[in-house]
């Protein structure tokens, strides 16, 4: 009897240990419940399109390359309009003796960002990017936080405007390159031998290609998924408390929009500090 007690007793306490896994299983079935009820990605866009920004692109000549996409275009004049209301506040509201938040703020940032350009490069090659690392982490961190907000969309979720911001670094890279080493420079072209050319200029291209897909990937991830997660709270899911995982996603959001600002400002600051770097 006593090894069918024991037996017994085992039994109840391995089921004793299942409970809380069997009780989060539960749970996650009342979430997921409703899921798929009647979900539809492109009505639940058009649902949260509240300010009715046009999604068909502009016509401005024949062809597709004569075409302006609205949407694009309209979030991006707003996140310039938030970006240079933010900077007045901050700037009229500037005190040396007492600093507002704003201002400090402001100032933790341009100090961070002189640290990581001062870390790589010359001071003084350094101190002609600053203002431009300065607006990329700024302008794109604004751009990125602007589609945590259902209601509105990221302009750096668009293929064009990221590579808008890659090409002024492919040319930045050009431009430093061949106003500290003259045109020196281009000796890395055929360095150590010419047959590498080729393999040089595709790394060169790269370049603007991979700063450009990676926010774009990361922004349109992040809307998709946000539009998803918005459109899932449906049926049972709703009173089941589903809203949480897009609080939860928002959040994350939060900090996926800041990482990618620092990325882009962080590899243009490497790409174009290579260009300047002196030789050994």
């Amino acid at each position: 009897m006593q090894p069918v007690r024991e037996e017994v007793i085992g039994g109840l306490q391995r089921f004793r240990r299942l409970i809380p896994i069997g009780l989060v299983l539960v749970a996650l079935g009342l979430l997921v419940a409703g899921c798929g009820e009647g979900f539809d990605l492109e009505h639940t866009e058009h649902q949260l399109n509240f300010w009715g920004v046009p999604h068909e692109p502009w016509r401005i000549g024949p062809g597709p390359f004569w075409e302006l996409n609205p949407n694009t275009l309209i979030w991006t004049w707003v996140a310039m309009g938030i970006s240079l209301l933010l900077g007045i506040v901050a700037a009229r509201g500037a005190n040396m003796r007492r600093p507002t938040k704003l201002q400090s703020m402001f100032e933790m940032i341009f100090e961070w960002l002189r640290g990581l350009i001062n870390e790589v490069m010359d001071p003084k090659k350094g101190a002609g990017i600053f203002l431009l690392i300065v607006t990329y982490f700024y302008f794109i961190l604004i751009c990125n936080l602007m589609g945590v907000v259902p209601t509105l969309e990221a302009p750096t979720a668009d293929n064009n405007t990221t590579f808008g911001f890659a090409l002024i670094t492919f040319f930045m890279i050009y431009i430093w390159g061949i106003k500290y080493k003259g045109m020196k420079y281009f000796k890395h072209y055929i360095e150590p031998v010419p047959v590498f050319l080729p393999i040089t200029i595709i790394e060169d291209l790269a370049k603007p290609l991979t700063l450009a897909f990676r926010l774009f990937g990361n922004m349109k991830g992040k809307h998709i998924m946000t539009v998803a997660l918005l459109g899932l709270i449906t049926g049972t899911m709703y009173w089941a408390g589903g809203f949480l995982a897009s609080v939860v996603w928002l959040a994350f959001c939060i900090f996926i929009s800041f990482i990618q600002a620092f990325v882009f400002a962080m590899l243009s600051i490497a790409y174009i500090s290579m260009a300047v770097a002196e030789e050994h």
